[in-house]
């Protein structure tokens, strides 16, 4: 397959992670209020069975449309995600949230390309399409590269909030102890100059709600990539901004995303990186 793809295939690609989205969303809506099967537990995090068959479903959908394309996903990985077109899955988002019947998760699929250019490929790849499906509430945000993000075919956009005081602020504290340590003075200086903070266990849906004017920001450090990288192009194509630094070689991000008039107001917040 080639890496670039124009829009009538970018177009089609779209529908078939809107499908693979919708094929496990119903897994999840249908299992939301029964007890789950759990595969590994930690003091801030779970791994649920169906996590692994609503990836597998994900992935019949994706390989039934091009079986080339490798999958980077949280529940695994099949072919080489270092080839120049790959999708990157979050099956449940907020596995937490759905573990206790929170009905506050999503599905998150991206579609990145990597640039090659005389013989040259570039290093780092590109986001070309994004979906977040909430089938709890039954909205699909959906973006493909120079086209404008929409929800459910609504074009969208951030609010313009400029004042830190005027803002509802998302945070995330990952899984380990060295991220609650590092992202709490961030939540106990903060919580006093935002009009609210808000700790919603759904990284995915966080950043949509920004490229919909729900939320005006979200920070988090330590995030990995198949939480992110759907919903900050999401972000981005609907004027937003997706500010993110790579902090080691195994996905993890450190990340401000905003409206677009709110990061330099909320960096000196952000734990700074350690080399």
């Amino acid at each position: 397959m080639d890496h670039q793809l124009n829009q009538k295939e970018l177009t089609k690609a779209l529908a078939v992670a809107q499908e693979a989205a919708q094929a496990a969303g119903k897994l999840m809506s249908q299992n939301l209020r029964k007890t789950k099967k759990r595969q590994e537990e930690s003091q801030h995090d779970i791994k649920l069975e169906l996590d692994v068959r609503c990836q597998k479903v994900i992935e019949k959908v994706l390989k039934d449309y091009r079986p080339s394309i490798p999958v980077l996903g949280e529940e695994g990985f099949t072919g080489d995600v270092n080839e120049p077109v790959r999708w990157i899955v979050d099956p449940i988002d907020g596995t937490v949230n759905y573990t206790y019947g929170l009905p506050h998760a999503c599905v998150s699929i991206a579609l990145q390309g990597v640039s090659i250019k005389a013989g040259k490929r570039k290093s780092k790849p590109e986001t070309i399409l994004g979906v977040v499906y909430d089938p709890f509430l039954d909205e699909m945000w959906a973006a493909v590269r120079d086209k404008p993000a929409r929800m459910n075919g609504r074009l969208i956009q951030p609010n313009k909030h400029k004042k830190l005081e005027e803002s509802v602020l998302a945070i995330g504290f990952s899984k380990s102890k060295g991220a609650l340590d590092e992202m709490l003075p961030a939540f106990n200086s903060l919580v006093y100059r935002v009009r609210k903070v808000r700790i919603l266990g759904a990284a995915a849906l966080s950043l949509a709600w920004i490229a919909d004017g729900r939320l005006d920001a979200f920070m988090e450090k330590g995030v990995r990539i198949w939480d992110i990288v759907a919903g900050g192009f999401i972000l981005e194509q609907a004027g937003g901004d997706f500010y993110h630094q790579a902090i080691d070689d195994e996905h993890r991000y450190s990340m401000i995303a905003n409206n677009g008039c709110l990061r330099r107001k909320l960096q000196p917040f952000m734990p700074k990186h350690k080399s």
